[in-house]
């Protein structure tokens, strides 16, 4: 019996899983990733092959990360003996893109991520050495605080965090209808395109992301307080102020009013 033809086994809840039934949405998520028969991509918990089915033998190599024992083993049996497709049985954040990619820069990335674990893995696929282009359907609500407008209440540490090294476009909503088993939510989806050459050195990304995650766990306080008072950013009342004339920022606005540039350029200013 081939793994095309085994009964499908129940969706587990313990990894987020949710498939995509709808063909037209998995047409559209591929298309949206424009990968062409010179390019390499990676696909992140392909399940049961929704979007692989419409990439394998399109594109120049295929690797599928997947988790799950029984759905890794059943991909593996499905492409047996095709040098184009590569099945990685492993969790994705424990894979360095490096690892896969014999030029992880020009990889492109796709998947139907689990809700439960979205931030960790933007993050990780935001780790040097990034990815051109991702594409990937997350829950609406991450969406929208990917792509809050600055001053609003979904404004926050993911919202910088990606959009300091990266542009975010959000291009189409995925309804919980086409899903199976339904989830109780709704989805979109988005593409990230890191940002090439990258605006920070690694040493200056490493202070921006502590700068950030300081702020917006402080975010009700002004900036004066917490450059000078966090323990992870703390700085002498001088040093603060000259940070902030060569970066342009209020140290009387919160958090929450500072632009991801306006973010680039506090922490290439701190020392």
């Amino acid at each position: 019996m081939t793994a095309s033809s085994r009964a499908p086994r129940p969706a587990k809840r313990s990894l987020g899983q949710n498939f995509l039934v709808d063909p037209n949405i998995q047409k559209k998520i591929v298309g949206a990733l424009g990968a062409g028969p010179a390019d390499e991509v990676l696909e992140i918990g392909p399940g049961r092959g929704a979007l692989t089915r419409h990439l394998a033998g399109h594109v120049r190599r295929l690797v599928l990360v997947e988790l799950d024992d029984h759905l890794a083993r059943s991909l593996a049996e499905e492409y047996a003996g095709r040098t184009d497709v590569e099945v990685v049985h492993r969790d994705v954040l424990g894979v360095d893109l490096a690892s896969v990619s014999a030029s992880p820069s020009d990889l492109l990335v796709v998947g139907n991520i689990p809700y439960n674990i979205t931030t960790p893995i933007l993050f990780h696929l935001l780790e040097r050495p990034r990815p051109r282009d991702i594409v990937l359907m997350v829950q609406d609500d991450v969406a929208d605080r990917i792509t809050a407008p600055v001053g609003t209440k979904e404004y926050g540490a993911l919202s910088v965090g990606v959009r300091t090294v990266a542009r975010v476009e959000r291009l189409f909503d995925v309804g919980r209808g086409t899903f199976r088993p339904v989830p109780g939510v709704d989805s979109t989806v988005i593409r990230i395109r890191p940002f090439v050459p990258a605006p920070l050195t690694e040493r200056e990304e490493a202070r921006l992301r502590n700068l950030v995650r300081a702020a917006f766990q402080w975010r009700r306080k002004q900036l004066r307080r917490i450059l000078r008072d966090h323990p992870d950013v703390a700085s002498a009342p001088d040093v603060v102020d000259a940070a902030a004339r060569a970066s342009g920022v209020a140290l009387e606005d919160r958090p929450e009013r500072l632009s991801p540039e306006q973010f680039v350029r506090l922490a290439a200013a701190l020392p």
